[in-house]
């Protein structure tokens, strides 16, 4: 594909060609680097694709080339460079909302809240009943701790799409968050509802009811996600921390014994499993276990808690590490 471009612009002279020609030129060219650069995406070669969609906008300001860049930028996560053609999205076509709401959704991304609220009202605006516009403006509200606005948002969003499970889920963290547990219940289980095998439904689930001191309930949520996909390390975290909580000092260990069992690089499973062990009296064991959670995640949140301790674990435990 290389050496495309430089076939394209190795020969002649367009700009002494005749106005017809050189148009009906720039349209074919324009035709080459658009599907050439579509084609490039399709098989993983982003930035190549990248490149044909910039030199085809040299050619023709096409809104839908626009949204292929912008959609190839964020594939890479360059968001500072999808973020201006999305303005010229918005710019060729003021009023559409699929456009707006991707402008919206890079500014969430790079946490600049009060332009997704902006985006969304400009949304509400133009077509009252999008519900992706309130919920998108219920996560904004949530980031800046407006809870109570972002629960009239997803109010609003499910009213208008009563089968949204992601409205349901992200009001039902936010009333756990506001101590609203039973509220929080009935949301979650709507989601379940919808959606029978939704994981992040049940890890919700299992918060609730540890919030109401339900163990048996947690414990039951929680080992629904493993039933569904025993890879889910958020699933081990809570139900390990959960046994470790409730004094299960033993079940915790040999919990996140086959937690390693299935996944060797576990690094939070290693501290919590330390953490069982220290609870234990097993300093050695603990002190093993947090070095091996260290090595495999040496910025993680272990070793922020530590720093400058690696050489003695005997000191790594007083001052309530855990």
């Amino acid at each position: 594909m290389g050496s495309f471009f430089k076939s394209l612009f190795s020969g002649g002279n367009r700009d002494e060609a005749p106005e017809e020609e050189k148009a009906k030129n720039d349209k074919k060219n324009f035709d080459i680097f658009k599907y050439d650069g579509v084609r490039a995406q399709k098989i993983g070669q982003v930035d190549y694709a990248i490149r044909c969609y910039k030199e085809a906008l040299k050619l023709e300001e096409d809104f839908e080339t626009m949204n292929y860049l912008v959609n190839a930028y964020i594939q890479k996560n360059e968001l500072d460079e999808a973020l201006p053609v999305a303005d010229r999205m918005v710019a060729l076509e003021p009023e559409h909302i699929p456009a707006l709401l991707t402008r919206a959704n890079l500014h969430f991304m790079q946490e600049n809240y009060p332009s997704v609220s902006g985006d969304c009202a400009r949304i509400l605006e133009i077509a009252p009943e999008t519900p992706a516009a309130y919920f998108l403006r219920a996560k904004a509200r949530k980031a800046v701790s407006a809870l109570l606005e972002a629960i009239a948002d997803l109010t609003r969003a499910v009213a208008v799409k009563d089968d949204f499970a992601e409205a349901y889920l992200l009001r039902g963290e936010i009333l756990l968050e506001m101590g609203q547990f039973d509220e929080a219940l009935q949301d979650v289980e709507k989601v379940i509802a919808l959606s029978p095998e939704e994981e992040s439904a049940f890890l919700l689930q299992g918060k609730i009811h540890e919030a109401n001191e339900r163990t048996a309930e947690a414990k039951a949520a929680y080992q629904s996600v493993l039933h569904f996909n025993p890879f889910n390390e958020q699933a081990y975290l809570q139900l390990g921390q959960l046994y470790i909580r409730s004094g299960e000092l033993d079940q915790a260990i040999a919990f996140f014994d086959e937690a390693l069992e299935i996944k060797a690089d576990f690094a939070q499973a290693y501290n919590e499993r330390g953490r069982a062990k220290y609870l234990k009296g097993d300093k050695k064991g603990a002190a093993e276990d947090m070095k091996k959670a260290l090595e495999l995640d040496p910025e993680g949140e272990a070793a922020k808690k530590l720093e400058g301790q690696l050489n003695n674990f005997g000191d790594m435990y007083k001052g309530g590490i855990y």
